[in-house]
């Protein structure tokens, strides 16, 4: 199961069921994933100049989703006595698809702050529990993504000859004057160049450990958050991270702000 996305050096792990579950009553939901997820790809220019919380890639993948049918949807679970509602609590998935079986939800992490897998995770485990969802799946950055992230970054600034502010800005990065400080602080202490002080710097400040990212994901897993939906964790890996795309930085912000406009994504 998913072995087109694990050849590519995907991150997935199964549980409580879930691949009996979906080998059984869902093997079209496989398909779409794998489908969508598959041909993923993100140009390092993305990565470092897209927003905090989402790439154009990713918004690439929730488009991809939303064309096999897995889209934005408000669950609703109301308790009610003698017929009147007294309780109501409301639980916003963003790709969720309804099969013959029953209904499959995913959440896309890419870097949000940690907290937010308690959210999803919790929230999959109650609409399991009242029976509205039969599985749900996490999408976040792999192992290899968050741990080769710093030398991603610093092969991008390497292979754009980055040695100074003024070279970040010729690109349409801005460096505020915190980062300026924190970059020169870290060259002095370190003996390190521009480059790799700033690589260091952006990484620990855009996709630092408090992220979104799978080890953050696992640890919550294996201490039974979530527990007993069934789940599926797939973790992006390095190996869709391209380089040598001729792209702009200001062509990536004009793309995210088109994104914001037509309520794709939001401003982070």
């Amino acid at each position: 199961m998913f072995d087109s996305l694990i050849d590519r050096g995907f991150q997935v792990e199964i549980h409580s069921h879930a691949k009996a579950i979906l080998s059984v009553d869902f093997p079209d939901a496989v398909a779409d994933i794998e489908t969508a997820i598959g041909g993923l790809s993100i140009p390092i220019q993305e990565i470092i100049g897209g927003g905090g919380g989402e790439t154009q890639g990713t918004q690439r993948l929730r488009r991809a989703l939303a064309d096999l049918g897995w889209r934005k949807l408000n669950f609703t679970v109301e308790k009610r006595i003698n017929g009147v509602a007294r309780e109501a609590i409301s639980h916003e998935i963003d790709h969720v698809k309804t099969f013959d079986a029953g209904v499959v939800a995913l959440e896309i992490e890419w870097n949000n702050k940690d907290p937010f897998f308690d959210r999803d995770l919790e929230n999959f485990k109650r609409l399991h529990a009242d029976g509205a969802i039969s599985v749900g799946m996490i999408v976040t950055r792999g192992r290899s993504m968050q741990d080769e992230m710093k030398a991603m970054v610093l092969r991008f600034a390497r292979e754009r000859g980055i040695a100074s502010n003024d070279d970040l800005r010729a690109i349409g990065l801005v460096p505020t004057p915190r980062q300026q400080r924190g970059v020169e602080t870290r060259m002095r202490a370190s003996g390190v160049d521009f480059a790799e002080a700033w690589s260091a710097l952006f990484v620990a400040d855009k996709y630092g450990a408090a992220t979104t990212h799978w080890s953050k994901l696992e640890d919550r897993v294996h201490r039974g958050v979530g527990n007993p939906c069934p789940l599926v964790l797939i973790g992006l890996p390095s190996s869709i991270v391209t380089f040598g795309e001729k792209l702009d930085m200001d062509d990536i912000a004009a793309a995210e702000e088109k994104l914001e406009a037509e309520g794709i994504t939001s401003a982070a």
